[in-house]
């Protein structure tokens, strides 16, 4: 059964929710840690607006570098500044970074060990209008499979927040990935947050939904409706640390509803329905669904045009809640 220690009370209602950024919160709290931790230096390759880096850069201009168009050499500078004893935190598009400098993260940072964090707001295909070109799709895949970094993916802006707490306390590389379109909120200022451990938002015993990002909310929808309208009892996992990911609570989860269905704004392959499959194959393997990008390019649209164009839906959720309990029953 799934200890009930760990589970966040959420009461969640879509209609009370209110919207918040995960980007515009970071960029207030790496403003707030700066007064107190003079060894964090900002970084930001020609998107310091965007990534809402700009509050640091107005109150610490003697440790704000703009660096230009030039992610590699962004990335250079932050290994050698992690060298010296300070803690750079790197901004751009999830596009542009890891996109844009993969192997200077994996040789400069990762190989390393080094103590630079990465901020990339515009994940996913919520940037919408922006088109395919800057929808980061694959960047989970890209930064999961490097080791020593830690890969987080907070679900709102109360929880961005926190992440940006934790990721300055924490030793060693981070990955935070962050949105640029307001989400549901769905955490409160005292919901817990630790990387590495994640979070049942909702108990259910029939099939269990992880998610991360701002997908969590969608996943709290199609649970209520779920219970209310098709007496399925629908358990939510907040996945927000894709690495290392918390092999005990998805066991647990997978032994308690024999069931699960994966969430993301991501590419399916090599995302973090991938990084469960291969977590519960190898512990405690049950049919599992995933929802997510289908090896395919987003296009230009508002972002809720696409959500639903692609099928990151609540029923697109509830479809697939639907296939892998009748796998179960036929097991």
């Amino acid at each position: 059964m799934i200890n009930t220690t760990k589970i966040e009370k959420i009461n969640f209602s879509p209609t009370a929710s209110t919207l918040d950024s995960t980007r515009e919160e970071f960029g207030k709290a790496i403003a707030q840690i700066a007064q107190s931790n003079d060894q964090i230096i900002g970084l930001s390759a020609d998107l310091t607006e965007s990534t809402k880096m700009s509050l640091f850069a107005q109150k610490f201009k003697n440790r704000f570098f703009h660096l230009g168009v030039a992610e590699q050499n962004m990335i250079g500078v932050a290994a050698g500044l992690a060298l010296g004893g300070k803690i750079p935190v790197c901004t751009s598009y999830a596009i542009f970074q890891p996109g844009r400098c993969w192997e200077q993260i994996r040789q400069s940072i990762c190989y390393s060990n080094l103590n630079v964090k990465m901020v990339s707001t515009h994940a996913g295909l919520s940037v919408g209008p922006d088109g395919a070109s800057h929808q980061a799709l694959e960047d989970l895949a890209l930064t999961r499979v490097l080791p020593n970094l830690t890969v987080i993916s907070p679900c709102d802006g109360n929880q961005a927040r926190k992440a940006t707490f934790a990721m300055i306390e924490h030793q060693g590389p981070v990955y935070l990935r962050l949105t640029r379109e307001p989400a549901l909120s769905v955490t409160t200022s005292e919901t817990s947050f630790e990387i590495g451990k994640g979070q049942v938002f909702r108990v259910g015993s029939d099939v269990t939904i992880i998610s991360h990002g701002t997908m969590i909310g969608t996943a709290l929808q199609a649970a209520l409706i779920l219970e209310e309208q098709m007496n399925i009892s629908a358990q939510v996992i907040n996945l927000h640390t894709i690495k290392p990911i918390d092999q005990e609570l998805l066991v647990q989860a997978a032994k308690t509803t024999q069931a699960i269905v994966t969430l993301e704004e991501h590419q399916i392959m090599a995302g973090v329905g991938s990084a469960v499959a291969e977590c519960l194959a190898t512990n405690y393997p049950v049919p599992i669904e995933m929802v997510g990008m289908k090896d395919q390019f987003g296009q230009s649209g508002k972002a809720h045009e696409l959500i639903d164009y692609y099928g990151l839906t609540v029923e697109g959720v509830i479809k697939a809640v639907k296939k892998v309990i009748k796998r179960k029953n036929h097991s």
